[in-house]
Protein backbone atom coordinates (compact mmCIF):
# COMPACT_ATOMS: atom_id res chain seq x y z
CA UNK A 1 0.00 0.00 0.00
CA UNK A 2 1.37 3.36 -0.88
CA UNK A 3 0.71 5.40 2.23
CA UNK A 4 3.02 7.69 4.17
CA UNK A 5 4.99 5.83 6.88
CA UNK A 6 3.33 7.73 9.75
CA UNK A 7 -0.16 9.20 9.77
CA UNK A 8 -0.37 12.86 10.71
CA UNK A 9 -3.03 12.81 13.39
CA UNK A 10 -4.45 15.70 15.41
CA UNK A 11 -4.27 16.09 19.16
CA UNK A 12 -6.34 13.38 20.87
CA UNK A 13 -8.99 12.29 21.32
CA UNK A 14 -9.60 10.44 18.07
CA UNK A 15 -10.18 6.82 17.11
CA UNK A 16 -8.07 4.00 15.70
CA UNK A 17 -9.34 0.97 13.79
CA UNK A 18 -6.76 -1.81 14.02
CA UNK A 19 -7.08 -4.48 11.33
CA UNK A 20 -4.80 -7.47 11.90
CA UNK A 21 -4.81 -10.21 9.29
CA UNK A 22 -3.02 -13.26 8.03
CA UNK A 23 -3.11 -13.44 4.27
CA UNK A 24 -3.94 -16.51 2.27
CA UNK A 25 -2.46 -16.98 -1.20
CA UNK A 26 -2.56 -13.82 -3.34
CA UNK A 27 -4.38 -14.09 -6.63
CA UNK A 28 -2.85 -10.86 -7.88
CA UNK A 29 -5.94 -8.75 -7.33
CA UNK A 30 -5.30 -8.10 -3.63
CA UNK A 31 -2.77 -5.29 -4.15
CA UNK A 32 -5.08 -3.48 -6.55
CA UNK A 33 -8.00 -3.73 -4.13
CA UNK A 34 -5.85 -2.63 -1.19
CA UNK A 35 -4.74 0.47 -3.12
CA UNK A 36 -8.36 1.24 -3.98
CA UNK A 37 -9.45 0.92 -0.33
CA UNK A 38 -6.65 3.26 0.81
CA UNK A 39 -7.77 5.85 -1.76
CA UNK A 40 -11.45 5.39 -0.92
CA UNK A 41 -10.89 5.65 2.84
CA UNK A 42 -8.96 8.89 2.34
CA UNK A 43 -12.06 10.40 0.70
CA UNK A 44 -14.35 9.59 3.64
CA UNK A 45 -15.44 12.34 6.03
CA UNK A 46 -13.59 11.98 9.33
CA UNK A 47 -10.61 10.06 7.92
CA UNK A 48 -7.32 11.17 9.52
CA UNK A 49 -4.70 8.79 8.11
CA UNK A 50 -3.40 5.24 7.96
CA UNK A 51 -0.35 3.15 8.80
CA UNK A 52 0.24 -0.36 7.50
CA UNK A 53 2.86 -3.11 7.63
CA UNK A 54 2.98 -6.73 6.48
CA UNK A 55 5.59 -9.35 7.33
CA UNK A 56 6.99 -12.01 5.04
CA UNK A 57 4.86 -14.58 6.89
CA UNK A 58 1.67 -12.87 5.68
CA UNK A 59 0.75 -11.25 9.00
CA UNK A 60 -0.29 -7.65 8.51
CA UNK A 61 -1.50 -4.79 10.65
CA UNK A 62 -3.24 -1.72 9.28
CA UNK A 63 -4.32 1.09 11.58
CA UNK A 64 -6.68 3.72 10.25
CA UNK A 65 -7.42 6.86 12.23
CA UNK A 66 -10.80 8.61 12.41
CA UNK A 67 -12.17 11.68 14.13
CA UNK A 68 -15.31 9.96 15.48
CA UNK A 69 -17.07 6.67 16.02
CA UNK A 70 -19.71 7.87 13.53
CA UNK A 71 -17.04 8.28 10.83
CA UNK A 72 -15.89 4.71 11.46
CA UNK A 73 -19.46 3.43 11.19
CA UNK A 74 -19.94 5.27 7.89
CA UNK A 75 -16.71 3.77 6.49
CA UNK A 76 -17.74 0.31 7.65
CA UNK A 77 -21.08 0.74 5.83
CA UNK A 78 -19.58 2.07 2.57
CA UNK A 79 -20.89 -0.17 -0.23
CA UNK A 80 -17.56 -0.54 -2.04
CA UNK A 81 -15.79 -1.25 1.25
CA UNK A 82 -18.44 -3.89 2.10
CA UNK A 83 -17.81 -5.61 -1.24
CA UNK A 84 -14.05 -5.59 -0.60
CA UNK A 85 -14.61 -7.04 2.89
CA UNK A 86 -16.68 -9.89 1.46
CA UNK A 87 -14.01 -10.67 -1.13
CA UNK A 88 -11.33 -10.56 1.56
CA UNK A 89 -13.23 -13.02 3.73
CA UNK A 90 -13.74 -15.35 0.75
CA UNK A 91 -10.36 -15.14 -0.93
CA UNK A 92 -7.55 -13.20 0.78
CA UNK A 93 -7.55 -13.75 4.53
CA UNK A 94 -6.97 -16.93 6.51
CA UNK A 95 -7.90 -14.99 9.65
CA UNK A 96 -8.47 -11.39 10.69
CA UNK A 97 -9.39 -9.32 13.73
CA UNK A 98 -10.75 -5.78 13.88
CA UNK A 99 -10.33 -3.68 17.00
CA UNK A 100 -11.56 -0.13 17.55
CA UNK A 101 -9.90 2.06 20.16
CA UNK A 102 -10.22 5.63 21.35
CA UNK A 103 -6.83 7.35 21.38
CA UNK A 104 -6.64 9.48 24.47
CA UNK A 105 -2.91 10.22 24.48
CA UNK A 106 -0.30 10.25 21.69
CA UNK A 107 3.34 11.27 21.53
CA UNK A 108 6.42 10.56 19.44
CA UNK A 109 9.99 11.51 18.74
CA UNK A 110 9.19 14.53 16.58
Amino acid sequence: MSAAPFAKTPEPPYYAVIFTSRRAADDGAYAQMAERMVALAAQQPGYLGMESARGADGLGITVSYWNSAEAIAAWRANAEHLAAQALGKRSWYEHYEVRVAKVERAYGSQ
